[in-house]
């Protein structure tokens, strides 16, 4: 793990610097390959979504209430944003948690993935908590080419991200 990028005081959890481990991307910069478990164990890989404009998403865990507010408010996006527009949520929770949390909460249209084995994902996306061991806040928007263009990490893990400006990237695209 010595050759991953660690970034002290990236962000804060409840007003406390915490390190984020893996790059800082930005718009520009193409979106790293993953491929990750969704609720079925599935693989789910960002290459299944080449075509389509992603609302990339990641969170410490869908059973927190920002977590849980954040991704319900996605779902109720999706219906606006088109059939060529995919939303995608990835967190540490186990794909079992992310199955039951969809089946109680109804969120449909948000496809959840899991980070849980390898970390890979949070290391490629630069969201990994070292302190932790779960995702920060943040939301990537990649265009059909597989090209991120829009980048929010938000800067206290505790708080929403910025709603109006991801769906306007979204919508700039699709």
């Amino acid at each position: 793990m010595s050759s991953i990028v660690e970034r002290p005081n990236a962000v804060t959890f409840k007003g406390n610097g915490v390190t984020l481990l893996g790059p800082q991307l930005r718009p520009g910069d193409a979106a790293p390959s993953f491929t990750l478990p969704n609720t079925s164990l599935k693989p789910v890989s960002l290459a299944d979504y080449r075509g389509w404009v992603v609302l990339l998403t990641s969170v410490p865990s869908l059973d927190t209430p920002v977590c849980d507010f954040e991704t319900r408010r996605f779902n109720e996006e999706a219906q606006k944003l088109g059939a060529d527009v995919a939303l995608v949520t990835v967190s540490m929770d186990l794909p079992f948690a992310q199955a039951r949390w969809c089946g109680a909460t109804g969120v449909d249209r948000v496809v959840t993935l899991s980070d849980y084995k390898d970390h890979a994902f949070g290391y490629a996306y630069g969201v990994y908590i070292k302190e932790l061991g779960l995702l920060a806040r943040a939301v990537f928007v990649v265009d059909a080419e597989g090209t991120i263009r829009y980048v929010e990490y938000v800067p206290e893990i505790t708080n929403q991200p910025d709603y109006d400006a991801a769906l306007k990237a979204v919508k700039s695209l699709a």
